[in-house]
């Protein structure tokens, strides 16, 4: 049975898969001892930019002069709105339900890569999509009857808060995916400018809204966040780099990296049975949610057929 796409793409699309999948639960742990969203951000944000800078100048003596303005631009917006806002929103959502929901609920993400598409694009509904698209909503609406996640107690709308990091998640990777068919950036530049996109964007909300929600926080959440941060620097190169190839389309990339619920599931039952509970209704509602989204974005190229 073939492939659909050489082994070393689906590993690279594999690593932010299992990286995701464990980044949510640590995140948890800091939130709840004192941290919060935007101290989580913006340390991430600072933290692999910092790495990015760090390896431009170790293997890339001249980075960015084969760039145009209008590539450099793609990627900027896709750090500003996909990583920036997209964080923000998953980290207030994973204060809010939980790891394990809100990381299912930020791989709905397809839902509203392909909602886009149809409504702006005019690309077809196809019959796997339409389906995919039915049992992702099934298990949304499972996980917010599942009594899973944050032990402290949520509700139905606290779910639009992760819900609205997927939307933002799927506008970045579409963008992204664009600007590395220009063919001009490395994987290390394209990610390079949309983190630095997103710690402007970040640093610009904290100067304008004050730093209370940021400064003076637990010094052990800092650590937490900072290791998240180099985690998430790894995970993203990967991933660009997955999408820069030939092989690399969304349909095989995408649903790959959206299998990190199921990984999340495994670490939250691990290690946070202090703070969340893992019901039968959120593993039934994370596979649901998972199986949709392989399907809306092409589930038959990822096993060949």
């Amino acid at each position: 049975m073939a492939l659909s796409a050489p082994p070393a793409v689906l590993l690279l699309a594999f690593v932010p898969a299992l990286l995701w999948g464990f980044t949510p639960v640590i995140e948890k742990r800091a939130l709840s001892d004192g941290g919060t969203p935007l101290q989580a951000a913006l340390t991430v944000v600072v933290v692999d930019s910092a790495v990015y800078l760090l390896a431009l100048a170790l293997f890339n003596p001249d980075p960015f002069a084969d760039l145009t303005l209008e590539t450099v631009a793609v990627f900027a917006a896709a750090g500003a709105v996909g990583t920036a806002m997209g964080r923000l929103a998953i980290f207030a959502g994973n204060a809010r339900v939980g790891a394990s929901i809100s990381s299912a609920a930020v791989s709905s993400r397809p839902l509203f890569a392909t909602a886009l598409a149809v409504g702006f694009l005019g690309e077809p509904l196809s019959p796997p999509t339409a389906v995919g698209i039915v049992v992702i909503v099934v298990g949304l609406a499972v996980l917010s009857v599942s009594r899973g996640g944050d032990l402290s107690g949520w509700t139905t709308r606290d779910l639009l808060v992760p819900l609205a990091a997927a939307l933002l998640f799927a506008a970045g990777n579409v963008a992204r995916r664009w600007g590395l068919g220009f063919g001009e950036a490395t994987p290390l530049e394209a990610v390079a400018v949309n983190e630095f996109a997103a710690l402007v964007a970040l640093g610009g909300y904290v100067l304008a809204t004050g730093r209370k929600r940021v400064a003076g926080k637990p010094p052990k959440t800092y650590l937490v966040f900072a290791a998240s941060g180099f985690i998430t620097a790894v995970a993203l190169l990967s991933m660009f780099t997955a999408l820069a190839a030939p092989e690399g389309r969304i349909a095989v990339v995408d649903p790959i990296v959206a299998t990190a619920p199921l990984f999340t599931v495994v670490f939250s039952w691990l290690w946070l049975g202090g703070l969340e509970r893992v019901t039968r209704g959120v593993v039934v509602g994370v596979v649901l949610v998972v199986v949709g989204a392989v399907l809306v974005t092409g589930g038959p190229a990822l096993i060949g057929t």
